[in-house]
């Protein structure tokens, strides 16, 4: 598969790194039944510029940068002119979208990304490539809630469902924002690794229902990672009066809404979809400053399959990455021998 040659706007980039989400496994089995094959996935992008259209003016041949999980917008509705591109109802996905050019978008999972120098970010020098690619996907799905919702307030208690790629990094975040952070699993192995590890401040089993009866009410707001089914009752009991549930993942199946839990303290369960270009940068350089970076384990580009079938399994802490820069070729030449 071509990448089309470098417009007066785009940005060339030789992809080094790319994380593997678990959006990429639903979209190559086709779970949301708009899949679009042949498919390259991949929207966790970290390379290095290796040319510049004639108009960019941000970047230079041998910036580090990033490309996230979209690659292009209308810029024309509200949503663009508030520097929400991620909620434009016209915005191309990095794969498995049509491209201005009526072309299929493909995604990091391939040596070269050409992308509109406007869809790149900036990374951080001190932040590793390998490490730093799944802040451009996990990264800004937690850091935008946690923003928009005001939740980073220091004193602040916030819950995070899910130890997992995008809830350990929200971990992170939570607590770069100076607020007090519960993690919510149903795995009791896990309490070590999220207090020792990633620096939770405390640990509730869901299905302990000593450990959660204790803690109702105290939580201001709570990051919902899980995208298995469950229930969202004892999660809202959590939570003080004109507390916030915030779902950040797509669940497989619906959800039933308790009304009167809600009704009851008046709280909320809302929703959030990544962030736009500019809260994107401003994530990434609060990461350079906090020293943020994923858990992650480096993988060669020919164990991608065995990756999924991990992460379908929860087999990862907490993130793959694809060595993409010093691996793909080598792939390449194996099958052609």
């Amino acid at each position: 598969m071509k990448k089309r040659a470098t417009g007066e706007k785009d940005v060339r980039v030789r992809v080094l790194f790319c994380g593997i989400c678990h959006t990429d496994l639903h979209m190559i089995k086709n779970e949301w039944g708009k899949t679009r094959y042949p498919l390259v996935p991949g929207h966790e992008i970290v390379g290095i510029v290796t040319e510049v259209g004639s108009k960019v003016e941000k970047f230079k041949v041998g910036d580090k940068v990033g490309v996230g999980f979209f690659i292009g917008a209308c810029h024309s509705c509200d949503n663009c002119g508030n520097d929400l591109e991620n909620y434009c109802p016209k915005k191309i996905y990095t794969y498995g979208s049509t491209d201005y050019d009526g072309t299929v978008t493909q995604g990091g999972f391939s040596d070269v990304m050409v992308v509109e120098d406007r869809y790149v970010v900036r990374i951080p020098d001190n932040l590793p490539p390998d490490a730093a690619a799944p802040l451009l996907c996990a990264g800004i799905t937690v850091y935008s809630p946690l923003k928009y919702f005001e939740l980073t307030k220091p004193g602040m208690h916030i819950g995070v469902v899910g130890l997992g790629g995008v809830g350990h990094v929200a971990v992170k975040f939570a607590k770069a924002f100076g607020v007090k952070v519960t993690v919510i699993s149903t795995s009791p192995n896990k309490k070590k690794e999220a207090i020792e590890l990633l620096g939770a401040d405390s640990f509730l089993v869901s299905h302990d229902q000593d450990q959660m009866q204790d803690a109702m009410g105290t939580m201001d707001g709570i990051i919902d990672t899980v995208f298995a089914v469950h229930s969202l009752l004892p999660l809202l009991g959590l939570l003080k009066s004109h507390g916030k549930l915030i779902m950040v993942a797509a669940q497989s199946g619906p959800l039933e809404l308790p009304v009167y839990a809600l009704m009851s303290g008046r709280k909320v369960v809302a929703s959030s979809l990544s962030g736009g270009l500019k809260e994107t940068q401003e994530m990434i350089d609060f990461a350079g400053k906090h020293n943020i970076t994923a858990d992650v384990e480096v993988v060669p580009m020919e164990y991608v399959n065995t990756a999924m079938e991990r992460l379908m399994k929860g087999d990862i802490r907490y993130r793959f990455v694809i060595d993409i820069g010093n691996t793909l070729r080598a792939g390449q030449d194996k099958i052609a021998q």
